[in-house]
């Protein structure tokens, strides 16, 4: 039996409501071109915090943003309440394109790579001199992750009152790096921070290193009213323990630009890394390459960089510290 007849656009064709009232679905997105612009300060369980024309606002990600993430560092544009007072919620709608990511893999062998923070311009090495002792190993990992994003290295030795400062300095003195060396008495009396924030100024700058090696205590010294929780060192590991948590975006005193306090590190994998990209921070030995054999690694038998140390372009002690960073991959950290 035929319901509506013949004719199924009569006027008496029942047309089934909406029960839930929804409406259409659509693909077309709003643009949100009113959204306020905000800094990303910290994560913290899916929820971040904004810094939106000198008020810190509580935000989460807006579902259209789909699996792309915000990390410390990020621009953002947001929505919704941005008064910033108890129990507000805001809505990330965007992330801006990066000047720079920051990035770690857990291990060598892991292929998924870890963003530490987004659009800094500079990456502060943070190591003690003892207790717990260096490792070289991770300070040239260090280097290569911060070579590969683009970031200038500061290296910062700390705890020089327990030990000399001459064999690292010397080890990374080829390299060109600026080092920074302190002391618990110079932490005290706030000549150390004088001294760092100078190579802070106009910057934003990432703190990393492993745990105990004073990396809080010197943003603590930077930034006074914003103290964090420290720790001591394991006295039967002679490691440090986790006090950092979650990475977080401090101003330094006077608008004079910015640090990132990071969680300590045990490891700092570079699976994601292109040895290719390394090359580029060493400009005296980068046009040696040109006569190099396709997908050369700069550590094999035909390498032009030999050739080009000889002809005496480059000094032969940036070579073999180029090379050194480029099989940090096949070198444990602890090695």
């Amino acid at each position: 039996m035929r319901r509506y007849g013949k004719n199924p656009d009569e006027d008496d064709v029942r047309v089934r409501p909406n029960r839930k009232g929804n409406r259409p679905r659509t693909n077309i997105r709003p643009k949100h071109e009113d959204a306020a612009e905000g800094l990303v300060l910290t994560v913290d369980r899916g929820r971040l915090t904004c810094l939106i024309e000198g008020r810190t606002v509580t935000a989460m990600k807006a579902r259209e943003l789909g699996r792309k993430s915000a990390v410390v560092g990020d621009r953002v544009a947001v929505v919704g309440d941005l008064s910033g007072a108890k129990d507000t919620l805001a809505r990330i709608v965007r992330v801006e394109p990066r000047t720079s990511t920051l990035r770690r893999t857990a291990d060598d062998d892991d292929p998924y790579e870890r963003v530490v923070v987004a659009n800094a311009d500079q990456l502060a090495i943070v190591t003690a001199l003892a207790d717990p002792e260096p490792r070289p190993r991770l300070i040239d990992r260090c280097l290569v992750a911060a070579y590969d994003a683009g970031l200038d290295p500061l290296l910062v030795l700390t705890k020089s009152d327990l030990a000399s400062a001459d064999a690292l300095l010397e080890s990374y003195g080829t390299l060109g790096v600026p080092a920074i060396v302190t002391n618990r008495d110079e932490l005290t009396d706030g000549s150390a921070a004088e001294r760092i924030r100078e190579s802070l100024k106009g910057r934003m700058t990432a703190f990393v290193g492993h745990s105990g090696v004073g990396k809080t205590t010197l943003v603590n010294a930077l930034v006074p009213e914003r103290r964090r929780a420290t720790g001591n060192v394991n006295a039967v590991t002679g490691r440090g323990r986790h006090t950092t948590t979650s990475a977080l975006a401090l101003p330094l005193p006077g608008d004079a630009g910015w640090v990132i306090d990071t969680p300590g590190v045990r490891s700092f994998g570079l699976a994601h890394i292109d040895p290719s990209r390394v090359i580029h921070a060493f400009p005296d030995l980068e046009p040696g390459t040109v006569d190099c054999p396709r997908a050369c690694s700069h550590d094999e038998q035909d390498c032009a960089l030999d050739q080009w140390v000889s002809d005496g372009h480059a000094d032969p002690a940036r070579l073999h510290s180029l090379r050194r960073l480029l099989s940090t991959r096949e070198r444990r950290e602890g090695d």
